[in-house]
C-alpha cells in the first residue's frame, strides 16, 4: 500500500477561529499542533492525501462535496474545504452524502491551512467495513499516498464534559495516546469499540479502520498534543516509516 505519512487530528469545530471568536486563542496551541503535523504529513512529499474521518455513510466523496460550518455560525461554505473527484471511487456500499461531515470539513480545512499543494481525497467511515475495499483503492490509486485521519477522544472528561463523566474515559485516551506515539498501527485497530461508544470517543471506528490500513510496515510515531480542554479528548501525532 502506498501510504508514506500519517497525521492525526481531533476535529472540534472550534479549530476554526471564524467559529471560535473570542475563544480562538485559547486553542492556538492545539491549532498550531495540528498545523505542524499536517506539515510533517506533507513533508514526506506525497502526491496525494486521503482524509480518513467519521460520516453518516461509508463513502468517498467526490468534487461535488464542499465542507460548510453554518451551523456553527459560520455561513456558506467553508474556505478551503474542498477535495477532488476520486474517478468515482467508492468505499462501502453506497456514495457518501454531501456536503462533507464535520470530521472532513476539518481535515480539508487544515490541509488548506497548511498549503499542502497536493490533490485531497476524502473517505467518510461509518462502520468498521470499508479497510479492505479501501486498502485496495489507495493501491490502485498509485504514487505515494499520505493519510490525514480526522477523530476525536473520549468526551467525558470530568462532570462539564459533553458525556459527564466517565471513569474509562481516562484510560481509553491513554491508550489512544500510547498508540500514536510509538506508531502502533495494530493498537488502534484493536481497540474497542463499545469502550469507545460508552466514553462518545467520535474517532474509535476511525481510528480502528486507519490501524488496520497502516499494519503493514513499521512507523515512527510523534505524539504532538494529549489533552481535554473542554472535556474532550484532543490528540494530534504524525506518523513516518520507520
Amino acid at each position: 500500500m502506498p501510504v508514506v505519512s500519517v497525521a492525526f487530528c481531533p476535529h472540534p469545530p472550534v479549530l476554526v477561529p471564524e467559529v471560535a471568536a473570542g475563544a480562538a486563542a485559547e486553542l492556538a496551541d492545539l491549532r498550531a499542533a495540528c498545523l505542524d503535523a499536517v506539515a510533517a504529513l506533507a513533508g514526506a512529499a506525497p502526491d496525494a492525501v486521503i482524509i480518513l474521518g467519521a460520516g453518516p455513510a461509508n463513502g468517498w466523496h467526490g468534487s461535488a462535496a464542499c465542507g460548510s460550518l453554518a451551523a456553527y455560525g459560520v455561513p456558506g461554505p467553508l474556505p478551503g474545504a474542498t477535495v477532488a473527484a476520486p474517478n468515482g471511487r467508492r468505499s462501502g456500499g453506497r456514495p457518501a452524502a454531501h456536503p462533507l461531515p464535520l470530521s472532513l470539513t476539518i481535515g480539508a480545512w487544515l490541509l488548506d491551512r497548511a498549503a499542502v499543494g497536493v490533490p485531497a481525497y476524502a473517505v467518510a467511515v461509518a462502520d468498521g467495513e470499508p479497510a479492505p475495499t479501501l486498502a485496495a483503492d489507495l493501491t490502485s490509486l498509485g504514487g505515494r499516498v499520505a493519510l490525514l485521519v480526522m477523530g476525536d477522544g473520549a468526551a467525558c472528561h470530568g462532570e462539564k464534559a459533553p458525556g459527564y463523566a466517565h471513569p474509562d474515559a481516562a484510560g481509553f485516551d491513554a491508550a489512544v495516546a500510547a498508540a500514536m506515539s510509538t506508531g502502533d498501527a495494530a493498537a488502534l485497530r484493536d481497540l474497542d469499540p463499545p469502550t469507545g461508544r460508552r466514553v462518545l470517543a467520535a474517532g474509535v471506528l476511525v481510528w480502528r479502520v486507519a490501524g488496520a490500513l497502516l499494519d503493514d510496515r513499521r512507523w515512527s510515531g510523534r505524539l504532538r498534543r494529549h489533552e481535554a480542554p473542554y472535556g474532550v479528548g484532543y490528540l494530534v501525532a504524525d506518523w513516518q516509516q520507520a
